[in-house]
Parts: structure tokens; sequence; C-alpha cells
């Protein structure tokens, strides 16, 4: 008698919490920069804010990967 292994479902569903949890922290990170861009938007200001905030820019930008690879 061989059991095929069985895929253990998730109990919280379909959502990846690893995407989701960075892109929540990296938008509140970025948050202040988005409420000035919004304010008064100037390539300068946008050019700080990637300068400033390389990391959050860059979990951003890679969520369509993080989603694929979590998926």
């Amino acid at each position: 008698m061989s059991e095929t292994p069985r895929r253990h479902s998730r109990s919280w569903g379909r959502w990846p919490l690893v995407p989701v949890l960075l892109a929540v922290l990296a938008l509140l990170d970025l948050r202040l920069e988005f409420r000035l861009l919004a304010d008064h938007f100037t390539f300068t200001a946008l050019g700080f804010l990637v300068r400033s905030h390389p990391l959050a820019v860059s979990v951003l930008l890679l969520q369509p990967s993080l989603w694929h690879h979590y998926r």
C-alpha cells in the first residue's frame, strides 16, 4: 500500500504572507514621502524618495516577482 504524498493546504488561504507583509511595511515606510509627492510632485522629490529609501522602493518594484515565487 503506497500512499502518495499530500500537499498540505494552508489554513490562511491563498494569500502568501511574506509579499503582503513586505509590501505593507514598504508602504508604511514611504507614506510621508507619498504624501509630499501628492501635495507637490517634483522629479527632485521623486529622486530623493528613491535615494533615501532604496529597500522600500526595491521591495515595491519586485512585488510581482515575490508573488510569483511565493504562490
